[in-house]
């Protein structure tokens, strides 16, 4: 009985065809799951990175008048509970920011140049408008910039794109399972008399069902095994230039250890996934004609 169990799927061409298109749908899987995760992650650290963060700027024509409220507004600042850490950004500093515009007239002395106080502010929503308030006081012309509120439409891009990401592997997985029922279907049709012949000797349905769980979880694990490799090589690939590319946001945008737990455990439910949907499949099919 177990010889002609061990037969009744033909390994042939069509089980190879099905290896082939579950591992292109792994890969894609495990793509779309990692731009999610990293894009998901890039929103949520930029704002925990940028959301307490502010800029005052004074722009005062006279030198020296944008020099006084400058320190009297830093000092008033500093002074307010809304505000954490405050520092006036020094003129070399703000000469390297712009030198890649200027070019050497970056340093010229005679550059006219606004004075900025780099801000931290406190915990908590009312933080930013308590340190607007010391700001109007100290000196109403100077203008606070928000980094959160700067950087809020690339969070809000970055969310959308995670969540796209994750629908697309959810459509992925979905076609998946698909593929496997299809597979499963036409396998108990090619071997429609085999089976019959099966029952007719003892062989249960759960037996019929378990043969095609086995063999649709090796074909899910071979597929398993190429769409990782396939993966792993992309990720060596990319992952040097982007890191290069990303510069300083490099972190931002990082899987993280979490993220790559989970990129390491989608093929292993894959396999078992594949397995159920092709058990559920036949026993279901089993059901209903024989």
């Amino acid at each position: 009985m177990s010889a002609v169990i061990a037969r009744v799927l033909d390994p042939a061409r069509a089980t190879r065809a099905m290896v082939g298109v579950l591992a292109i749908m792994l890969f894609l899987t495990l793509l779309a799951a990692a731009a999610g995760i990293g894009a998901g992650r890039g929103a949520a650290a930029l704002g925990a990175r940028l959301s307490g963060r502010a800029t005052v700027q004074f722009t005062d024509a006279d030198p020296a008048a944008r020099g006084a409220a400058a320190a009297r507004t830093l000092a008033a600042l500093r002074s307010s509970p809304a505000v954490t850490r405050a520092r006036a950004v020094p003129r070399a500093e703000l000469a390297r920011l712009v030198a890649p515009w200027l070019g050497s007239a970056a340093d010229d002395p005679d550059l006219p140049m606004p004075e900025l106080i780099d801000l931290e502010l406190a915990p908590g929503d009312d933080a930013l408008p308590a340190a607007r308030a010391v700001l109007r006081r100290a000196a109403p012309g100077a203008v606070i910039d928000s980094h959160g509120a700067a950087v809020a439409p690339l969070a809000r891009l970055l969310r959308v794109a995670s969540i796209l990401a994750v629908a697309v592997a959810a459509l992925m997985v979905g076609a998946s399972a698909a593929v496997v029922v299809l597979a499963a279907r036409a396998g108990l049709e090619a071997h429609r008399a085999t089976i019959a012949v099966m029952h007719g000797l003892g062989a249960t349905d759960a037996q019929v069902a378990g043969l095609f769980q086995r063999r649709v979880a090796r074909d899910a694990a071979t597929a398993a095994l190429v769409a990782t490799a396939a993966a792993g090589v992309t990720a060596v690939l990319l992952i040097p230039a982007f890191a290069v590319g990303a510069g300083a946001l490099g972190d931002i945008v990082a899987l993280g250890a979490q993220g790559w737990s989970v990129l390491a455990a989608l093929p292993f439910v894959f396999v078992g996934f594949a397995a159920l949907v092709a058990r559920r499949t036949v026993t279901h099919a089993l059901a209903r004609t024989l």
